[in-house]
């Protein structure tokens, strides 16, 4: 009829609550007259906002991009974020008060791809985006810290994933691949296709176009189907490294980034050192979740961006969900007992536990995988929540759990720096110690 409808509010007795849980949650989105006929709605920012400004001990979140203003000065960005983060900072640390905000996102957001083609120009202007909104020019976050006294490398810390692997291309492997005619490239995508099915990425058959390109030609990837998912190929190449007592080195050994999996050093490797060397490859662990976490207390997650797209209310269209637990559980605060939301805390805990490799490797087809199982009475989650890990995270101010936390994030960020000379890297410029000097969260130390 051309024009808006308002809902009206209906009273909370109207409503069935029995049987209700203990999470007090609310709906909030991104939208606009295009997207549901409605006047433009900002609640994301408005949640994002006014949670991290009322934080008093730490923001978490976990988001694929970061992309925000501090005010009316750095058109065309224009969700004030990044204002609340710096209103957030600026209290702490007048009242010389501990607080953290923690932030991990993508080293290289958006598509993957050499950064200097002329294809990732997209990529490229959301990290210069990035960087000014975190550190570069006087309205970034850091710079507006600072004008007001405060330093704001004690309180904001960014960090990104990445994961490791040895290629197991040893003289032995070579030798395999001869005597049976199968190559190590075709096992690997084998054992792929048993644990994951036919679905995986770019094995669609090649006769009806869905082919992805990356992934060989379409007569290279006949042959991958005719002989990579045959059993008795996987078999043969098997066969002979039993019957000649093949390679003694490892398919991986990336299991070693997480808990209990021994030293990576005392993996046996056969060849020349320089063989070995040149078979390390890295990648980064792409961020693509949209969360924030505040004191134990707050989550909101779904699918909004940290960018005007995703907050603006005119761009795209998003649901996110602000949760609020009734249930208290004891816990520890910068030392100090304190009652958390039991939702926040154990989410934070777990998130947490995975990125700092202080969980165990998860088998690849789950079997044994606590996550996999359905939820019930004899949760096979329960162990893990008593375990010494656990308990080591429970405080999210914990000078020893920080420790740690950096420490990891400083040893790989410098391994990875002279192995892979892995991009975004500021060590030329400002040193290690600036904002954004892709500290890698890689699980354990290497």
């Amino acid at each position: 009829m051309g024009q808006y409808v308002l809902h009206p509010l209906t009273p909370l007795e109207t409503k069935h609550l029995e049987g209700r849980g203990t999470v007090h949650a609310q709906i909030v989105r991104s939208s606009a007259d295009w997207s549901s006929g409605i006047l433009t709605e900002q609640s994301i920012q408005n949640a994002y906002s006014e949670v991290i400004r009322g934080a008093q001990h730490y923001v978490y979140i976990e988001n694929q991009f970061f992309i925000t203003a501090t005010g009316d000065q750095q058109s065309p960005i224009h969700n004030k974020i990044g204002k609340s983060i710096v209103e957030a900072c600026v209290r702490a640390g007048k009242e010389g008060r501990k607080f953290r905000i923690i932030i991990i996102i993508p080293a290289v957001p958006g598509f993957a791809g050499d950064l200097r083609d002329d294809a990732a120009v997209g990529t490229r202007a959301i990290m210069d985006y990035q960087y000014k909104s975190i550190c570069r020019g006087e309205h970034s976050i850091f710079e507006q810290i600072r004008a007001q006294g405060v330093d704001p490398t004690n309180h904001i810390f960014f960090f990104n994933l990445r994961t490791y692997d040895r290629l197991n291309k040893t003289p032995a492997i070579q030798e395999q691949e001869e005597k049976s005619g199968v190559k190590y490239q075709q096992v690997q995508r084998a054992e792929a296709e048993e644990i994951m099915g036919s679905g995986i990425h770019g094995s669609a058959d090649p006769e009806e176009g869905e082919r992805d390109k990356h992934m060989g030609r379409a007569e290279e990837q006949k042959e991958w189907k005719e002989t990579a998912q045959s059993a008795q190929a996987k078999q043969r190449f098997e066969q002979v490294k039993e019957e000649e007592s093949g390679s003694k080195s490892a398919f991986s050994v990336a299991h070693h980034a997480m808990a209990g999996t021994g030293k990576l050093s005392d993996e046996p490797w056969e060849g020349e050192a320089q063989e070995e060397v040149n078979n390390w490859i890295q990648e980064e662990l792409y961020i693509h979740a949209k969360l924030l976490i505040v004191d134990d207390r707050i989550v909101i997650c779904g699918s909004s961006n940290l960018n005007d797209r995703s907050q603006a209310g005119h761009h795209d269209s998003e649901l996110s969900i602000v949760m609020e637990d009734t249930d208290k559980i004891e816990s520890v605060m910068d030392g100090r007992p304190f009652k958390a939301g039991r939702h926040a805390a154990t989410l934070r805990r777990y998130l947490w536990r995975e990125h700092m490799g202080l969980l165990p490797p998860q088998e690849h087809d789950a079997s044994h995988d606590p996550n996999a199982q359905p939820p019930g009475k004899d949760s096979p989650n329960d162990p893990w929540d008593r375990d010494e890990s656990y308990k080591f995270v429970e405080d999210p101010l914990s000078d020893d759990l920080w420790e740690q936390w950096t420490r990891s994030a400083t040893t790989n960020t410098e391994i990875f720096r002279h192995l892979f000379h892995a991009d975004p890297d500021d060590y030329g410029k400002y040193g290690t110690d600036d904002v954004f000097s892709s500290l890698c969260l890689n699980r354990q130390p290497i």
